[in-house]
């Protein structure tokens, strides 16, 4: 079963709908099938009218009855995988519609900050560095201040910055650039910053796959995410 939708706020009950009716669908009766009456009826049909002078052979009977089995067992195999599938799109819906609306650590350099607030991320340490460090720039690309966050491990480093610059003052409120490097091999590399940002939508794919509209970010797909606030 396939479920195309966007999930926003206010919208989550029509991608349920769209659930309910897939699986109602799935669970409709289908026309032309044989059931295990009919073909034991139609096998002792046959069994009454063969010919006697050349009767069909014990095992061709063992190998009809052994086929119908295994058709009976993958079909029965079949809906039990259509139902699991079915609740495992609702389950994602549900996942989906309480993402909207939340904040999710995502990769970004660039973040609206108010002043008097501060900002939480997180950094992709590619390798272990005796130091990292992070410079914060205005949206005139001015240097508004430096975090010695020392040495780090390869993996992820998370970061408060206060929101005040070098000074100590709070900055205004504006568009501010964050910029990670690390000493690695005696030499400074640009490391992946994650910022907060909020979900106002989620688009649901094939398979259930997840897709976040990230605000200011664009389109992510779940597995992008560092954490969920």
């Amino acid at each position: 079963m396939t479920v195309s939708n966007t999930i926003s706020s206010g919208t989550s009950n029509s991608v349920m709908d769209a659930l309910s009716i897939d699986k109602k669908k799935a669970e409709e009766p289908k026309k032309n099938e044989m059931g295990q009456d009919a073909f034991l009826e139609l096998l002792v049909t046959q069994m009454n009218n063969q010919n006697p002078l050349n009767p069909q052979d014990n095992g061709e009977f063992v190998a009809q009855l052994a086929q119908f089995s295994s058709v009976e067992g993958i079909t029965k195999l079949n809906t039990q995988m259509e139902t699991m599938s079915s609740s495992f799109q609702s389950s994602t819906a549900l996942q989906a519609s309480a993402l909207v609306g939340r904040q999710v650590l995502v990769p970004g350099d660039a973040l609206n900050v108010a002043t008097g607030s501060s900002v939480k991320g997180i950094i992709d340490v590619a390798s272990s560095t005796s130091q990292l460090t992070m410079n914060v720039y205005s949206d005139k690309g001015v240097l508004v201040d430096q975090e010695i966050l020392g040495s780090a491990g390869e993996g992820t480093k998370a970061f408060t910055w206060d929101g005040k610059d070098s000074n100590g003052n709070p900055v205004p409120t504006g568009k501010y650039t964050f910029k990670a490097s690390a000493i690695i091999d005696g030499k400074a590399a640009a490391q992946t910053v994650n910022l907060p940002a909020n979900v106002n939508s989620v688009t649901l794919g094939k398979g259930g796959a997840m897709t976040l509209n990230v605000e200011g970010v664009g389109a992510m797909s779940l597995e992008s995410v560092k954490e969920i606030l």
